[in-house]
């Protein structure tokens, strides 16, 4: 970082944490932003005189509420929930809702703040929001869980509308929970709407929904090698997480021609050498326990106590498990094995040891708020169906995801003048800063002090 960043991102992170003390997760984020755009900023009299970093920095507006209601046993059981409805100047506020023990505001701050920025990648009208509750679904039964999902959403509807604010699911949140969600919102509401994606079919949900970051991250891996003149079919393929997205990008990836060498979870690492079929991936997704750490020899894949995807000798590394998952330990193995590209699945899964060894090591990163925008996308492309009464094919969903995947692409080649690493190659963390903070800043400025 040149002195004259490093100056830049001290001064005006001594302005912004006051506000913000102790909210570790956010600060990271506005600080990481703040290193890449603060000069593009400086170099506009008119981003300047709008203070447009600094006005990103605050949500429009953040939502607190209790949420009360009755277990299976008849006793009274209190949550809390927030929305944060950080920004709304390029559309209606968009972002998931997520069902977390131990959720806190600073975590829903950063998500909201980084999907600010992603939904501007994406090139469609969403501005940005994330929200959810201190509820722990595990273990919950099924009418405890609905229960749970009308009195959420008792509080939350007034602030909710296809023009206003429109949720989706994210962890511990699937279609199920959705679906009670935005039947309790039409009640409410007294209409038919889009109030919410992620939705079942049955209740206007689009195909492809579950299936869309993890194939959007696999287009934008793609689009990636393809830059650097490479092919994606051949390579090995390391993956972490054994979630909605890791298995679905490993399935995109399979039907590339890619070899995908492993999933994970909190236990080890599943690493099949030759790569995984998909018969392989439907027993390791389907068998949980410790029937899952015995995998039959027939399907070529073995269970590796306490490891990590990340020394097995990779091309291609995609963290789709959580925050912080890949350390500096990680990166070092990761660029011993040789990779050379990293696309992100989750949110923040780097450390900053992490990403700064990667960065020396030459390889090529694609931050969440790219890599992952698959699902956003396809929940905007939801919001159309529904407003249109209209619903489309999975190959026209996967058709249209990978165009809006590689438009984003192509945004931040666009930046290349400004964001190159040493070798010429793309700076993807800092184009993708820089990409999504001039369109916010070009529409807060149209806008004036408001």
């Amino acid at each position: 970082m040149s002195d004259r960043i490093e100056a830049l991102q001290t001064a005006f992170m001594d302005e912004i944490i006051p506000g913000h003390d102790g909210e570790t997760e956010f600060l990271r984020a506005v600080a990481d932003v703040a290193r890449d755009v603060l000069t593009v900023e400086k170099a506009h009299s008119t981003y300047t005189d709008a203070r447009v970093l600094a006005r990103l920095c605050e949500a429009d507006r953040i939502i607190a509420f209790r949420i009360v209601w009755r277990d299976d046993r008849g006793a009274v059981q209190i949550n809390r929930g927030w929305r944060v409805q950080h920004s709304n100047l390029l559309g209606p506020y968009k972002g998931g809702l997520r069902w977390v023990p131990g959720l806190t505001r600073s975590v829903l701050k950063f998500l909201a703040f980084e999907q600010a920025f992603k939904n501007a990648l994406t090139g469609l009208p969403l501005g940005a929001a994330k929200g959810g509750a201190d509820f722990d679904p595990a273990g919950r039964s099924e009418a405890e869980i609905e229960r749970f999902a009308h009195a959420f959403m008792a509080e939350l509807a007034a602030h909710l509308g296809p023009d206003r604010d429109v949720p989706a699911g994210d962890i511990g949140v699937g279609a199920r929970e959705v679906g009670f969600m935005v039947r309790a919102w039409m009640q409410q509401a007294r209409i038919w709407g889009g109030a919410i994606t992620g939705k079942p079919l049955a209740l206007g949900g689009s195909p492809l929904r579950n299936e869309a970051t993890g194939f959007g991250l696999i287009h934008f891996a793609e689009a990636m090698l393809n830059e650097a003149g490479e092919e994606f079919e051949g390579k090995r393929i390391a993956i972490s997480g054994r979630g909605n997205v890791a298995e679905h990008a490993a399935r995109k990836a399979i039907l590339r021609g890619a070899k995908v060498i492993s999933l994970s979870g909190r236990k080890g690492v599943w690493h099949a050498p030759d790569g995984f079929t998909h018969n392989a991936l439907d027993w390791l997704l389907e068998t949980g326990g410790d029937a899952a750490v015995t995998p039959p020899q027939a399907l070529g894949v073995e269970f590796r106590a306490g490891h990590k995807p990340w020394a097995l000798g990779a091309d291609v590394a995609l963290p789709c498990a959580t925050q912080n998952e890949l350390a500096l330990d990680d990166a070092k193995a990761l660029a011993d094995g040789g990779c050379r590209f990293l696309a992100e699945g989750a949110n923040m899964p780097l450390t900053g040891d992490a990403q700064a060894h990667l960065t020396r090591a030459g390889v090529a990163q694609a931050p969440g708020k790219a890599a992952n925008a698959g699902g956003v996308a396809v929940s905007g492309l939801e919001m159309q169906q529904n407003a249109t009464f209209d619903r489309w094919s999975r190959d026209t969903l996967d058709h249209r995801l990978k165009a809006i995947m590689c438009d984003l692409h192509a945004r931040l080649k666009a930046e290349r003048a400004q964001c190159c690493t040493a070798t010429g190659g793309i700076d993807y963390r800092r184009a993708a800063n820089v990409a999504a903070y001039r369109k916010l800043a070009d529409a807060m400025v149209a806008g004036g002090v408001i």
